[in-house]
């Protein structure tokens, strides 16, 4: 279970986030805060492709920068967006971003926070959001092998 120290922190640095999206076509930015089990945190933020298609998610960008530097356990992330940066209701992750998750957490364990601020946010599990993943144990893998 993240603290709620711990939440306060992954909501300011998504929030963070927003001002670096790149968003010039949809105008809605996305931040994220991803933190590992042992205590580092990852941001990203979403960035757009004229061709659309090459898009990457604020989510990914966080899990794709912290994979990049060799971690592999992850206690949670936070997320947020809105249009020009103002949220304004909860955004939840897209079906890529939850299977990129599905690949480096643990269902049950991997908390998701969709906020809108500091007051207003909510928890989720992985498991939650998406009930029948797809992920290494389905290939008789443990994560990281």
């Amino acid at each position: 279970m993240l603290s709620k120290m711990q939440i306060e922190k992954m909501i300011t640095l998504a929030l963070e986030q927003l001002s670096k999206s790149y968003a010039p076509y949809s105008g809605f930015r996305v931040g994220a805060a991803l933190l590992t089990k042992d205590g580092r945190y990852y941001t990203g933020c979403n960035i757009e492709n004229a061709a659309y298609t090459p898009t990457n998610c604020a989510e990914r960008t966080a899990f794709f920068k912290a994979v990049s530097e060799g971690e592999r356990e992850f206690s949670g992330i936070c997320i947020v967006g809105g249009a020009d940066g103002v949220p304004a209701d909860y955004t939840a992750p897209c079906g890529v971003c939850r299977q990129v998750m599905m690949e480096f957490c643990e269902p049950d364990q991997f908390q998701i926070i969709l906020a809108i601020d500091r007051e207003h946010y909510r928890i989720f599990t992985l498991r939650e959001l998406l009930p029948m993943g797809f992920g290494p144990k389905n290939l008789g893998r443990e994560r990281g092998i």
